[in-house]
């Protein structure tokens, strides 16, 4: 499992205005008073980037990833808030969740195994936030006869195993809320998704070639031509591609128990 600053950097304007504003605030308020916020698979620091600016003065991170490059440029923008950590997250008994007041995640969720949910729940005892898991929805405007049968074989590309285990998927925030809820927190789920213009057209473009790639593993035979036909038209056509916010809090924190979903 890994990704490239570039096609982060890329995706990070869809993924600012898709994430749930309240359940950002939500998470930003868990975290407590003098909070540290401990973010699994930071990447470039997109969920410092979301949360900081509703985090009272003081808040400290602990970005953990298996990528030295992108720790270096989360680092370069986090400054003194933040320390590094590079972790294997397979390895969950390593992950450095000591002092942590929330956990958090984005565009996780989606990649991981059931078995690493539970072993992830087993160890908190803290609030943890999970944003932009995607859910397996797609819409795309103008239609293609295609998209159906594209969307198709790339659900069940998801739930390969990225490194994690076998992938959760389209179903990873269903999983991780039944998971969680078991173990006594309460949970809320906000939709997210992704609504991308022809503003977005290189996104669209970069999208439409990973999801067609994706889509050829599993034995889809026109897959690419559909990703050339998407990719020219991205000027003018416009996609959602559905993603859940999720956010977990313990007994402790929440004795009434109550799961909203939108």
């Amino acid at each position: 499992m890994g990704f490239s600053a570039d096609w982060l950097a890329l995706r990070d304007p869809a993924d600012r205005a898709a994430r749930d504003v309240a359940l950002a605030r939500r998470a930003a308020a868990a975290a407590g008073p003098a909070p540290l916020i401990v973010d699994l698979g930071c990447g470039t620091g997109a969920t410092w980037r979301a949360l900081s600016p509703v985090l009272p003065e003081g808040a400290r991170w602990r970005f953990v990833d298996n990528d030295p490059a992108l720790l270096a440029i989360a680092a370069a923008a986090a400054g003194d808030s933040a320390e590094t950590v590079m972790a294997d997250l397979a390895d969950l008994d390593s992950l450095p969740l000591a002092g942590a007041t929330l956990v958090t995640a984005s565009a996780l969720l989606d990649l991981v195994s059931a078995e690493w949910v539970a072993g992830l729940v087993a160890r908190l005892g803290v609030p943890f936030y999970a944003a932009l898991s995607y859910d397996g929805r797609m819409s795309w405007t103008p239609e293609d006869p295609r998209d159906a049968a594209i969307t198709a074989a790339f659900n069940r590309h998801q739930t390969g195993d990225k490194g994690l285990g076998r992938a959760l998927g389209p179903e990873a925030a269903d999983h991780a809320v039944r998971v969680f809820e078991a173990a006594g927190f309460t949970v809320t789920l906000a939709d997210s998704p992704w609504q991308l213009g022809p503003d977005m057209a290189a996104l669209q473009r970069e999208l439409c070639d990973g999801i067609a790639a994706a889509a050829a593993e599993t034995g889809l035979s026109d897959a690419t031509a559909w990703s050339h036909a998407r990719s020219a038209g991205a000027a003018a056509s416009r996609c959602l591609i559905g993603h859940l916010d999720l956010l977990a809090l313990p007994p402790a924190r929440s004795p009434e128990r109550a799961h909203v979903q939108h």
